[in-house]
């Protein structure tokens, strides 16, 4: 059973909301199923699909795809964010339908994976390695020159320049600057053009790129300019980096290389190749729930955790507390019928039935979790609940391989990576 919050319990389910957790909740309480998901449900039931599964729409993933390249300016090149479409046969699918050749990783795992399967793809890492990471991929990859290894900082630089010289490598280097995540990397100034002038002056090391990531901005509001300003701020930023690579490595490096910036949050944002020429996304191809926002407004929702119905009943009754479900379910029509699904305690949302919720009172578990519905919830053994997840990158592997749906049918399989940092 899942542990009871008994802190919350005691004062009324309203620890962080007041009475309003005991007022009258708005929205659909009917619980009438979507014909989409009814679909889906039979789907997988013809495929014999009876435990939590995570789904991909696929003409849902193609449609978001096709959003994304039709809002990328002229010139701008698109690169594939492994992490948060975390499978080989997802990645390829979204490639080839992008056309794309270049992808982001995040742990050195991955990166040697993606490496073996797909060596014609570059790879830039996204965030940086520790050398001793580094050091030990170093070895294990096959196509090395497709690698383009992420450094925040002159001691960074040091290390892997360092091991560069101790294996006889050659290492193609990205600089990440800060231009206003404040989560490290280089500003213009002294500390980037003493990194720029160590890899002028060592054969070992080549710069490929910069990379810049805001996805602060897509947080800040429109209202008196904020995020506009902070867009150019940014920009400008950016723009004088590439001045400082200009000055040291000279016009033509300058204009060439890599200019990485945005993330599914802001890609939009870019309009022309000014400052970037290239941005990387990946949720919001997939649409978990934390990429509702005003930008991504023309993506769809693409992917959904299905679970089976293990119990279900009339009324909330509440170990030692069956009272008190009664009395709570005069307030709350949300109440009026219980189901234990298959699982539960992931990073997502019911979406259907709609008006399903979760029991504060009893808590979550991993094991059967208790969901709440109105009267009109009719929902049996065996029946699905669909969620919708929070993010991709941590919930995707926590389910095996990942079913993927025409509209139709479940047409195919698609296994996910191990569960890497």
């Amino acid at each position: 059973m899942a542990r009871i919050n008994r802190r919350t319990m005691l004062i009324g389910g309203a620890a962080a909301t007041g009475l309003g957790a005991w007022a009258l909740r708005p929205g659909d309480h009917s619980g009438a199923r979507d014909g989409y998901f009814l679909g889906l449900q039979r789907a997988l039931a013809a495929a014999g699909i009876a435990t939590p599964t995570l789904v991909i729409d696929r003409a849902r993933l193609d449609a978001n795809v096709a959003t994304l390249k039709a809002a990328l300016p002229p010139g701008m090149a698109y690169r594939v964010v492994a992490k948060s479409l975390p499978s080989p046969d997802l990645i390829a699918h979204v490639r080839k339908s992008a056309g794309t050749d270049r992808l982001m990783t995040f742990n050195t795992p991955t990166l040697i994976a993606l490496n073996r399967l797909m060596p014609d793809a570059g790879q830039l890492l996204g965030k940086p390695m520790p050398v001793a990471a580094m050091a030990a991929a170093l070895p294990q990859l096959v196509a090395p020159d497709a690698v383009i290894w992420l450094i925040d900082s002159n001691a960074r630089l040091a290390s892997y320049a360092a091991v560069a010289e101790a294996r006889g490598a050659t290492l193609r280097i990205a600089l990440e600057l800060d231009v206003g995540l404040h989560r490290g990397g280089f500003a213009p100034g002294a500390d980037l053009a003493a990194a720029l002038q160590t890899i002028r002056g060592n054969p070992r090391l080549h710069l490929a790129g910069l990379m810049g990531y805001e996805p602060h901005l897509a947080a800040l509001p429109t209202a008196l300019g904020l995020r506009e300003g902070a867009l150019h701020d940014a920009w400008d930023i950016y723009g004088k980096a590439v001045a400082q690579v200009s000055d040291v490595l000279g016009a033509q490096t300058a204009a060439t290389m890599l200019r990485n910036a945005a993330g599914s949050p802001t890609y939009r944002l870019y309009r022309d190749t000014h400052v970037a020429n290239e941005v990387s996304a990946g949720s919001c191809l997939v649409k978990p729930t934390h990429f509702d926002t005003d930008v991504l407004r023309p993506h769809v929702a693409a992917a959904f955790i299905a679970t089976p119905v293990i119990k279900a009943m009339d009324g909330t009754r509440l170990p030692g507390l069956e009272s008190l479900g009664r009395i709570k379910a005069l307030w709350d029509p949300n109440l009026a019928r219980t189901v234990f699904i298959y699982g539960g305690n992931w990073m997502a949302d019911p979406v259907d039935p709609p008006g399903l919720q979760t029991n504060g009172l009893f808590g979550l578990s991993s094991n059967q979790e208790m969901l709440n519905g109105g009267a009109g919830l009719h929902l049996a053994p065996d029946d699905m609940v669909f969620f919708r997840p929070h993010q991709s990158e941590a919930v995707f592997m926590q389910f095996g391989d990942i079913a993927v749906y025409d509209g139709h049918a479940i047409v195919d399989r698609w296994p996910v990576f191990p569960a890497s940092a």
